[in-house]
């Protein structure tokens, strides 16, 4: 009997002006490198990675890097896994775009998997997606996380309710997509996948000293950008300051 072909997987990331490149550029080498595996022939589910935007056009980061998106939120309406990533303000401003949660919304009410890389978290839980669920983000915004609704989980690379998954600061999407490659497939390939991106993170000071970290150190930088980044959304602006 011929085996008939496996469904492909779509994931879709979230472009938005002014986030940071490795939240997204990580967890897509992932999913990326798990597509070429499918391309060789290798028995893996084939997968297809799409970077979304509101509009096809160069968008700012974080860094002296333009990205510029594949597709737009109409032509990729209802992917299988949808993840938001994160950055600084640019992301808190992102929070409050119409078009940004409305696809988020949407997309995840068929999605498999709804996920964020760092303060992406905020934009699902101001799409109201993380209302009471716990959730994590980076360090420094987790009180603004809990403010839209989610109860914040420190300490934690990913923290996973139902069909939506956080993870932490920046390099934390790299461990949550390769989780993510295991559930689809099996932990020898997501091991394959890790190979494959060489991924062996050994800092050079060694782990982080989570005792020693003052969460809210940032607050008063945060508290005094959040009226000029919101000055037009101001219920969103009450929300993150009440």
């Amino acid at each position: 009997m011929t085996a008939q072909p496996q469904p492909e997987t779509t994931i879709a990331f979230v472009l938005y002006p002014g986030l940071t490149p490795l939240d997204l550029i990580g967890p897509l080498q992932v999913f990326t490198t798990l597509g070429t595996y499918s391309q060789l022939g290798l028995p893996v589910p084939p997968t297809r990675t799409v970077v979304v935007g509101e509009r096809i056009e160069p968008m700012d980061s974080d860094t002296p890097v333009k990205l510029t998106p594949s597709a737009t939120f109409d032509q990729l309406p209802n992917p299988d896994i949808v993840i938001v990533p994160g950055g600084g303000m640019p992301t808190v401003r992102a929070a409050g775009n119409d078009a940004i949660l409305d696809y988020v919304r949407s997309a995840a009410e068929t999605a498999q998997v709804c996920a964020s890389v760092c303060t992406g978290a905020l934009i699902l839980a101001s799409a109201g997606l993380l209302e009471g669920r716990p959730a994590t983000t980076h360090w420094a915004y987790w009180r603004l996380l809990e403010r839209l609704g989610a109860r914040y989980v420190p300490e934690q690379r990913w923290v996973e309710d139902g069909k939506f998954i956080t993870s932490a600061g920046v390099s934390a999407g790299i461990d949550m997509a390769l989780y993510l490659v295991e559930r689809l497939t099996d932990e020898g390939t997501a091991r394959m996948v890790q190979l494959g991106i060489e991924y062996d993170p050994k800092p050079p000071h060694g782990g982080i000293q989570w005792r020693d970290v003052d969460r809210d150190i940032y607050a008063p930088v945060i508290a005094q950008q959040l009226p000029a980044t919101l000055a037009d959304k101001p219920e969103l602006l009450a929300r993150l300051t009440g």
